[in-house]
């Protein structure tokens, strides 16, 4: 019973994606266990400090209210029954020094003043981990035993110092521009250059970092290798992007970069993702890139040994009011940890203004700190006044060395402020008064650390002045050559080599298979080892009944013609990933890509083992409850690699609406905004049966709305993504394999069915599957004798068109022609000119479909349907709804036959 309830995912095997990670059993050595029952109140104290004293440490700079919150109380040590004249042996109480010597309680008390109530504090009382948390105890306190010397120091200057003067330089030069400066929140370059020099030290191969706006330039500049120039052309109203490159282009703020940096003679890549102004929705994204990098790498949880640490580095930096409010954090922790969504712990730093937009943080949250959502999760949490970039560096390796050891997530609260509103152009002083009068009377971070270091001899006036006056010059020659400069291609190469932009004509790819290996495919895909306890009703319904049809080799049903989709890709040497609740088994029952033995919990991937092939392999994500962060992961996957083809599966197609900022900021525009392309694939589960408002609609007009796709001259394959409404197994089947094999990538739609998973009549043969065959974007009528009876043609997508095709053979009408539009973006002018040509005496063309008239795909079809095939078409469906459904199943009835019936009237 205790294996089955631990937490091992189904799994003590591991399967793809997933390895189980040894359970290291931790004893506290009896030595200090002793000790601190000898010294219990001594201890106790210690821990007060510990756990209360962050709560009046010095880590605001800038306070303007007195805080209300005295625990002092809490850590007195006379509460714990010691006197001044106690001399406590530190031995399993404090880490005071190599070796340790016996302290007064009054030497004891500043020692832990120092450590705990500074510049920098930390929250772990409520970590249950008793490794974890003896471990940070000890080494946060070992922290303050050392300082940094001169040299780190003086890089430090450097750093802050440059990014000031890049603030003021973009200030002068371009006054009316929304930057989104780094100025209060310098330290950051601290803590970028600490995090470096970690990577380099651990052997990393790759960072992957998703940060916002502010400061973004600053780094981007000074750290992460771009040019200066690139900024000053597009604030010059340029493009940053080769003029060959079909893009809309985005604003400075938004661009990334992907580049190698050299740290101490080691070469590590940098991904800095675009991130759109919906804040926070690129952490997500930061996780799946940084999972797609582990997979390619064969590393972290793709490694053979679960407890070798990932080469590959996941940071984020938030806003402390986005990141309290976006309810997108919250779901990304809960990913954290759950198998095929673990990235082996991500380095978390909130840049805490103090203030979101206008509002003060005490207004913008119901917590204590910005950070306190970490605790759902067991994080760790360090304070870190920013002030005091020293203890911030000495911070950020300690987070550093946790997430290494542990794999875990941790956070830095960077205590800061903004000098100036939301943006340069915005006066905050309308409504924070007192909060922006300390700020602009006192001096900036860069300054104050200049001084320091001046008065402490480490640097002089004339070191300040000569970097400032250094990295002005520079930035003034990016400036003065900005004719010079061309911007570089930064796109289709490495992995991406070989990949193109679409170009404006629709093409047709051959997606067939010879059937031999689709059979063998097939069988794979329900075949499980002789000890394996199969459920008896999948081996009768799932397995037996599968291994029928493709024996017959001319029924094969939706799963069937995925299975074999799936492993024909995963035969070619490419990686298939699903991920959504519910994928391994399918929403509806029906794909069962993993089975579960009922004896063990033991999950089993059958289409792993399929021999023979360049070794692809299946990747089942079983997702939480979650759609935007889920897909936001997904996509971010989609985009490290175009040779793993990633499907996300909503549970019903109505809730892709939970992934909206995902869907309008990154997956359907991301080419045109950063050229960065995607083939993510979505999964919509979509139909009117019954079941009312919910789950009826996948809102395909949404969709629909969202492409560029043009009314009156025909569309290429340079939209923005597809939209399909397969209805048939087949072409389900080269929608898929389509995704992967041509030379350019598409985000594709799948208004993908529900009914028609076990409808009998929805099957196709071998012969629809064979080599040569392709996905047809128009399905012409098959049924019609004599094309020349034909009075009228009704189009149609989906499912919808098995009712009507019904309802013809019950009235056995032979003057009407179904013609059946697979794709619906790019629109197939050219093949729904050549169906209706077939057909040279048709007195109407009509469009029927399930959907309300105002919904469904309608208004996409008639403008374009009449713009360019030059005849009228009707409506036939329903009538305009404000919701998707009624919710009365009689209502429901008399309403489907009457869609039906209109059709044929």
């Amino acid at each position: 019973m205790h294996r089955v309830l631990c937490r091992q995912y189904h799994s003590t095997k591991g399967v793809f994606g997933f390895k189980p990670k040894p359970v290291k059993e931790f004893r506290l050595n009896q030595r200090i266990i002793d000790a601190r029952v000898q010294k219990s109140n001594a201890y106790r104290w210690v821990e007060s400090y510990r756990n209360h004293a962050h709560r009046v440490a010095a880590i605001n700079p800038v306070p303007f209210i007195q805080s209300t919150d005295d625990c002092s109380h809490l850590l007195d040590y006379s509460r714990y029954g010691l006197s001044s004249a106690d001399r406590i042996d530190p031995l399993g109480v404090v880490n005071s020094s190599d070796p340790p010597s016996a302290l007064t309680v009054e030497q004891l008390e500043q020692l832990l003043q120092h450590i705990y109530c500074g510049t920098a504090s930390i929250e772990l009382a409520y970590i249950e981990n008793e490794q974890e948390r003896e471990w940070l105890a000890e080494n946060y306190e070992q922290l303050f035993h050392t300082n940094l010397n001169v040299s780190e120091k003086k890089e430090i200057a450097e750093l802050l110092l440059k990014s000031q003067a890049f603030d003021n330089f973009l200030a002068t030069k371009f006054p009316s521009v929304k930057r989104y400066g780094g100025e209060g929140a310098e330290s950051i370059m601290a803590f970028y250059r600490q995090l470096f020099i970690c990577t380099a030290e651990a052997n990393l191969s790759n960072i992957v970092v998703g940060m916002p706006h502010r400061g973004k330039l600053n780094v981007l500049t000074i750290l992460f290798q771009t040019r200066p120039a690139k900024i000053f052309r597009k604030y010059k109203g340029l493009s940053e992007f080769p003029p060959d490159v079909k893009a809309m282009c985005d604003i400075t703020n938004h661009f990334n970069t992907s580049t190698n940096l050299n740290i101490n003679g080691k070469t590590i890549h940098l991904n800095l993702l675009n991130n759109p102004s919906h804040l926070e929705a690129v952490n997500p994204v930061s996780m799946g890139k940084t999972r797609a990098k582990q997979l390619s790498l064969q590393d972290g949880p793709y490694h053979n040994d679960p407890s070798v640490p990932s080469k590959v580095l996941n940071i984020q930096l938030h806003g402390d009011a986005a990141f309290v409010g976006q309810g997108v954090n919250q779901e990304c922790l809960m990913m954290a940890e759950v198998p095929h969504f673990d990235v082996g712990g991500t380095i978390h730093m909130i840049v805490n203004n103090q203030v979101g937009f206008t509002t003060p943080g005490d207004r913008g949250r119901s917590t204590r700190y910005a950070s306190d959502l970490a605790k759902s999760i067991m994080a760790p949490v360090f304070h870190v006044n920013g002030d005091d970039p020293e203890a911030l560096t000495k911070v950020t390796k300690l987070a550093f060395d946790y997430q290494q050891k542990f794999g875990k997530d941790v956070f830095i609260d960077l205590n800061c402020y903004r000098r100036w509103g939301h943006n340069e152009l915005d006066d905050p002083t309308f409504t924070s008064p007192l909060l922006y009068n300390v700020i602009h009377n006192r001096s900036s971070v860069p300054d104050l650390y200049a001084k320091k270091l001046i008065e402490s001899e480490e640097i002089t006036q004339n070191d300040v002045d000569t970097t400032v006056k250094a990295h002005h010059d520079y930035l003034n020659s990016e400036l003065q050559n900005l004719n010079d400069y061309q911007p570089e291609k930064s796109y289709f190469e490495h992995q991406w080599t070989g990949i193109q932009q679409a170009g404006n004509e629709v093409t047709v790819w051959n997606t067939g298979i010879d059937y031999s290996l689709l059979n063998l495919i097939a069988r794979t895909s329900v075949n499980c080892p002789p000890d394996f306890a199969l459920h008896p009703h999948l081996r009768k319904h799932h397995v037996e009944a599968r291994l029928k049809k493709v024996a017959e080799g001319n029924r094969i049903d939706w799963s069937t013609a995925e299975a074999m989709a799936m492993g024909s890709l995963m035969y070619q040497g490419y990686n298939v990933r699903i991920s959504g609740e519910d994928i391994g088994r399918g929403t509806f029952s029906h794909r069962h890509a993993m089975f579960v033995d009922q004896n063990t919990n033991e999950i089993y991937i059958p289409l792993n083992d399929l021999n023979g092939g360049a070794g692809g392999k299946l990747e089942l994500a079983n997702s939480i409850l979650s759609e935007e962060a889920v897909l936001g992961f997904e996509y971010g996957m989609a985009i490290d690699n175009p040779n793993n083809l990633i499907i996300w599966e909503a549970q019903f197609g109505d809730f892709f609406n939970g992934a909206q900022i995902i869907i309008d900021t990154f997956v359907l525009n991301s080419e045109t905004k950063w050229m960065v392309c995607n083939g993510l694939v979505m999964l919509l589960p979509h139909g009117f049966d019954g079941a009312a408002s919910d789950h009826s609609s996948c809102r395909m007009e949404r969709f629909l709305q969202m492409t560029d796709s043009k009314e009156a001259t025909p569309d290429g394959d340079d939209v923005n993504f597809e939209v399909i409404n397969p209805s048939t197994p087949a072409q389900y089947f080269h929608a898929l394999r389509r995704q992967m094999v041509r030379n350019f990538r598409k985000p594709l739609v799948v208004v993908a069915p529900k009914t028609l998973l076990r409808l009998s009549e929805c099957v196709s043969t071998h012969a629809d599957l064979a080599p040569g065959t392709f996905f047809q974007t128009v399905i012409g009528d098959g049924a019609v004798s004599d094309p020349k009876k034909v009075k009228r043609v009704i189009l149609c997508s989906g499912k919808h068109y098995y009712n009507l095709n019904n309802e013809r053979l019950a009235s056995k009408n032979g003057e009407v022609a179904i013609v059946r539009l697979e794709s619906l973006c790019p629109f197939p002018v050219q093949r729904i000119q050549e169906e209706l040509a077939k057909y040279s005496n048709v007195r109407e063309v009509v469009w029927s479909q399930e959907e309300h008239r105002n919904m469904g795909a309608w208004s996409f079809v008639q403008p374009r349907f009449e713009n360019m095939c030059g005849k009228r078409i009707t409506y036939r469906g329903r009538y305009e709804g404000a919701t998707v459904a009624v919710g009365v199943s009689s209502w429901h009835a008399k309403e489907a036959e009457q869609v039906i019936k209109a059709a044929f009237q």
